[in-house]
C-alpha cells in the first residue's frame, strides 16, 4: 500500500509538472462560493498542493511505520495482530486520501487550462462537487475496513466506551462503519443533486456530524449493557 501510495503521490507532482509546461503563465488561483473568479496567479502555485500531497503521505508513511514497529517488538500474539491490522487500514486509509487528492489536482489543472485560455470569468470545472463526489467514495472505502481495526488510540470509534473490550469495540465501530457508510452515499447523493457545492459540502460536514454523534450514543448503549451483564 505504501508503494502504491507514494507512486501516485509522484504521479501528481510529475504531471504537474508537465502539464505546466503547456498553461498560460498566469492561471485563476482561487473562486469565491459562487465560482467566480476572483484571483490569478502564477501557473508554478499550482505545484503547492502535489507537494502537500507527498508531506501527507510522509505523513501516513511514518504512521503506518509506527503500527509495523509495535507489531515486530510486541511479543503478545493479539497485540501483534492487531498493530498489523491497524498498519493495513491505516495504509488503505493513505492510499484513498493520496489517489482523492491527485484526481482533485488532475481536474484543477484542467479547469485553470481552459479558463486561462478561454479568459473566463467563472470556474469551468466544479471542484467544490469534485471533491464532494470524492469524499464520498472515500467515507464508503474506509467504512468497509472500520471493522478491521483493534482497539487503539489512533484509528475508529475512539472513545472510552468503545475501547472498554473488544465486544464494545467491534461493535461501536461496525455501528460507525455502517453509519459513515450511509454518510458517504448521502454526500455523493446531495453532491449531484445541489447546485451549490458549497452548500453541498456543508451539509455532507452535517452528515458526518451527525454519524459521529449517534455513533458516540450508540457505543455508550453497548458499554451500559457491558456493565450491566458484568463483563
Amino acid at each position: 500500500m505504501k508503494k502504491i501510495m507514494w507512486l501516485i503521490s509522484f504521479v501528481s507532482l510529475v504531471g504537474t509538472a508537465i502539464v505546466l509546461q503547456f498553461m498560460p503563465g498566469s492561471v485563476p488561483m482561487h473562486y469565491d462560493v459562487v465560482g467566480n473568479i476572483d484571483r490569478w496567479g502564477s501557473k508554478y502555485e499550482n505545484l503547492i498542493f502535489p507537494i502537500i500531497i507527498l508531506i501527507m503521505s510522509l505523513f501516513w508513511t511514518l504512521f503506518i511505520g509506527y503500527f509495523d514497529k509495535k507489531a515486530m517488538k510486541t511479543s503478545d500474539e493479539k497485540e501483534s495482530a492487531g498493530a498489523k491490522s491497524n498498519a493495513k487500514v491505516l495504509g488503505i486509509v493513505g492510499l484513498c486520501m493520496a489517489t482523492m487528492f491527485t484526481v482533485m489536482q488532475g481536474f484543477i489543472l484542467y479547469g485553470s487550462y481552459t479558463e486561462a485560455v478561454s479568459g473566463a470569468d467563472r470556474q469551468s470545472v466544479d471542484i467544490g462537487k469534485i471533491s464532494c463526489i470524492l469524499m464520498g467514495m472515500i467515507f464508503i472505502i474506509l467504512g468497509n475496513f472500520m471493522t478491521k481495526t483493534r482497539i487503539n488510540g489512533t484509528l475508529g470509534v475512539r472513545v472510552s466506551w468503545s475501547m472498554y473490550n473488544d465486544n464494545t469495540w467491534r461493535k461501536s465501530n461496525r455501528f460507525g462503519a455502517i453509519a459513515i457508510m450511509i454518510a458517504g452515499v448521502l454526500t455523493i447523493m446531495t453532491a449531484v443533486i445541489m447546485k451549490s457545492s458549497f452548500g453541498a459540502t456543508m451539509i455532507a460536514l452535517g452528515y458526518i456530524i451527525l454519524a459521529s454523534i449517534v455513533t458516540v450514543v450508540y457505543a455508550h448503549k453497548v458499554y451500559n449493557i457491558e456493565i450491566a451483564e458484568g463483563r
